[in-house]
């Protein structure tokens, strides 16, 4: 295996690299160079240490090796990370899987060995410490990386969990400094959930969630964060991905001083009139109705600096508008502010 980038960084145990079956290259010319000299099952990119260009190193990487390729990346760059594992039609597909850092080698090996299966962080104390992660079996691996997903994902929905999100928020917000960027938060709930729950039961509101989460993912663009963060309470980070392609949808422009984005207002509109018109039939012939959601909009720096800012400001909002009458998605700080009155 070849490991290209600061790979002490990326893995909590690169001290005993040299103890195992690989090499590793901090500079990325370098080690586009060692790809093409030698024959890799498999190589590791620390993406980064590549950002700015990574579309091309990765094409070089193509270009130079037959090897596989895992992009080894942080929690706000997985997006990113996703979509380039993704197949498109007609196009080169550049990345072969991606894991979550910082993550020791044993999470690493399965990728080694060819086995699929997109990987999550190991930050997390539900994994145990292991004295040589080298000798865990595939099937002690497999445990592993099961246990490190339920650490990040939420179990009924298959959203990510409140845990990553507020993490995914801190190193998006730390960016969004460096960078001068923007990024937003919604949070919402459905209306009169606790009335579904106890008129139709719980599997039926479990049915609900999973549905609500399905057309929210369909809704937001590929690179936003939906998340369960509790009950029927959800949370989406939106941001701006700046490896977008080009063919994508367009980017707008946005400045410290801008108002809330507007694409992240439109996918809130688009969500609330796919849930309005959600099939009712898991409610049986009684269903009456349709679903609704309350919500607030937070946006970095016009509502806050921090997470914890935002995140509190979105929940007030969304406090207001329950007390407005339901069925709406407040802005911060705008006196009459539903955003179905704005164009």
């Amino acid at each position: 295996m070849l490991l290209i980038g600061d790979v002490g960084k990326a893995l909590l145990d690169a001290r005993t690299l040299d103890r195992r079956l690989c090499e590793v290259r901090e500079n990325v010319l370098d080690g586009i160079d060692t790809a093409a000299r030698n024959a890799f099952d498999t190589i590791g990119l620390v993406m980064a240490g590549a950002s700015h260009q990574l579309d091309s190193v990765l094409r070089a990487l193509r270009r130079a090796s037959s090897a596989r390729i895992v992009l080894l990346v942080r929690m706000h760059e997985e997006p990113i990370a996703r979509r380039l594992a993704t197949p498109i039609p007609g196009e080169e597909k550049l990345v072969d899987e991606y894991c979550l850092y910082p993550t020791r080698w044993a999470t690493l090996c399965p990728h080694v060995a060819g086995e699929p299966g997109v990987q999550t962080p190991s930050e997390t104390p539900l994994k145990p410490q292991i004295s040589d992660p080298a000798d865990l079996s595939v099937d002690v691996q497999r445990r592993l990386r099961h246990l490190e997903r339920l650490a990040t994902t939420d179990d009924l929905t298959g959203l990510k969990n409140r845990r990553y999100i507020r993490e995914f928020a801190r190193q998006i917000l730390d960016r969004a400094r460096r960078t001068r960027g923007r990024a937003t938060i919604l949070m919402f709930d459905i209306d009169n959930f606790k009335h579904y729950n106890d008129v139709y039961g719980h599997m039926t509101g479990d049915e609900i969630l999973r549905q609500a989460a399905i057309l929210m993912r369909r809704c937001c663009r590929p690179h936003d964060v939906v998340a369960r963060i509790g009950g029927d309470e959800f949370a989406v980070v939106f941001w701006d991905d700046p490896h977008r392609p080009a063919g994508g949808v367009s980017r707008e422009r946005r400045s410290a001083a801008a108002e809330h984005p507007t694409e992240a207002i439109s996918v809130a509109k688009r969500f609330q009139q796919a849930l309005g018109n959600a099939d009712l039939h898991l409610l049986g012939p009684r269903g009456e109705g349709v679903l609704t959601i309350s919500g607030g909009l937070a946006s970095f720096p016009r509502d806050g600096s921090t997470p914890e800012q935002l995140f509190d400001r979105a929940d007030q909002a969304l406090l207001d508008a329950k007390r407005s009458g339901k069925n709406r998605i407040y802005l911060v700080g705008v006196p009459r502010n539903d955003i179905a009155a704005l164009p």
